[in-house]
């Protein structure tokens, strides 16, 4: 399939859905057979059709996308990037235009198992991948260039270690935690206050007065626990994307970043609070220090309320997936149930969840030994303590 069929799912493509018809919709499919997902040829290729929609849901189930079937920038980008296989090009790092794909995700992968640090296995060739890769080729004799090509992947293929896994950015993950210590004074913590989509505009107004009210609740949390906190934007102004807000927590250097959401949906049983950190399930990559952050704001908001355990997974959102240090999104209940809406209209169970969130914060550099049990940690208590 040439490039310039490709160029028909740029980012700035409208969106795609059941029930659409356009020579893009082919195209769609026809990516989605290349990875085993439905089949190429029916008898109208340019239909977006039932066997379509749930070859796309698979996809971004497997991918960590949000699962809707429509097949928007963020599912178009995926896509492309599930095209590339190791050896397919010349990998190197392009600063501002980093180059993205399944291809990246198998040289950082590769490297790791080898022992080199390779930062995040995320599919991104950045800076971190690029110093890998001269520290590789130092060691094997290919000029230290930074690119991965021909000389390199032969390097590569040789070297192939004989035993994987063991999760070596995990122990790094935990050294780099012990270091920072338990004090929260002098760290840096992103918030974001977002706002999801909303089946009618009254519901969105609530969703932004609850947001920006629990967002001001945690920041004055951590400022006075010590922390630098920042806001991505205030509720209200016009939103950024995710890559964006991504980039802004990056140049503050945070230690942390928390995005905050209430959720919506057409079924009125849909309740809960669930976590999200950023993973490849797809390639059995994934952010330790970002599972572990998920899990212990779970488990701390459900201790202290009543809202319904939808656990932590999981995702490759934008925002999730560019930003540097350990980020988490905490979806916060539904609006559109009216249990979950009245806990949330209630301050006082905003109050709850701000500290739970904030708790969360300290138990990320707790050693076990001063560590306790979860839902019975008091702010008031542990800034005492740690004095």
């Amino acid at each position: 399939m040439s490039d310039a069929r490709l160029s028909a799912l740029s980012p700035a493509a409208p969106v795609f859905r059941r029930g659409d018809r356009s020579p893009a919709v082919s195209e769609i499919r026809h990516r989605l057979s290349l990875l085993g997902l439905g089949e190429e040829q029916p008898d109208d290729p340019e239909w977006f059709d039932d066997a379509l929609d749930r070859a796309v849901r698979a996809f971004q189930q497997q991918r960590g996308l949000s699962v809707d079937g429509a097949v928007g920038s963020a599912t178009y980008r995926v896509l492309d990037e599930a095209r590339w296989r190791l050896g397919d090009r010349l990998l190197t790092h392009v600063p501002g235009s980093l180059l993205a794909g399944d291809d990246v995700v198998a040289l950082q992968q590769r490297l790791l198992d080898l022992g080199f640090k390779v930062g995040r296995v995320d599919g991104r060739f950045g800076h971190q991948t690029e110093l890998a890769v001269r520290e590789f080729q130092r060691n094997v004799g290919v000029p230290p260039d930074g690119t991965c090509g021909p000389a390199t992947l032969k390097a590569l293929s040789r070297l192939a270690p004989m035993v994987r896994g063991g999760r070596p950015n995990a122990m790094r993950v935990e050294e780099r935690l012990r270091r920072y210590g338990p004090q929260l004074t002098g760290k840096v913590v992103v918030i974001d206050p977002c706002v999801a989509r909303m089946p009618d505009p009254g519901l969105r107004e609530e969703a932004e007065r609850i947001i920006s009210d629990l967002a001001k609740r945690v920041e004055g949390r951590l400022v006075a626990t010590g922390v630098q906190a920042f806001l991505t934007h205030q509720v209200g102004a016009e939103e950024t994307g995710e890559v964006e807000r991504a980039e802004f927590a990056n140049r503050t250097d945070a230690h942390l970043c928390i995005s905050l959401q209430v959720d919506a949906s057409g079924n009125p049983g849909a309740a809960g609070v669930s976590t999200y950190f950023f993973g490849l399930e797809s390639h059995g990559a994934w952010s330790s220090a970002g599972e572990r952050f998920a899990g212990l704001v779970q488990r701390e908001i459900v201790a202290r309320t009543d809202l319904v355990d939808l656990r932590s997974h999981a995702k490759s959102w934008d925002l999730l997936r560019h930003t540097r240090m350990p980020a988490v999104r905490i979806d916060v209940g539904y609006l559109t149930n009216p249990g979950d809406a009245a806990r949330l209209g209630d301050p006082a169970f905003r109050d709850v969840v701000a500290e739970a969130v904030v708790v969360a914060v300290q138990r990320m550099y707790l050693n076990p030994e001063t560590d306790t049990r979860t839902g019975l940690l008091r702010l008031d208590e542990l800034r005492a303590a740690l004095r």
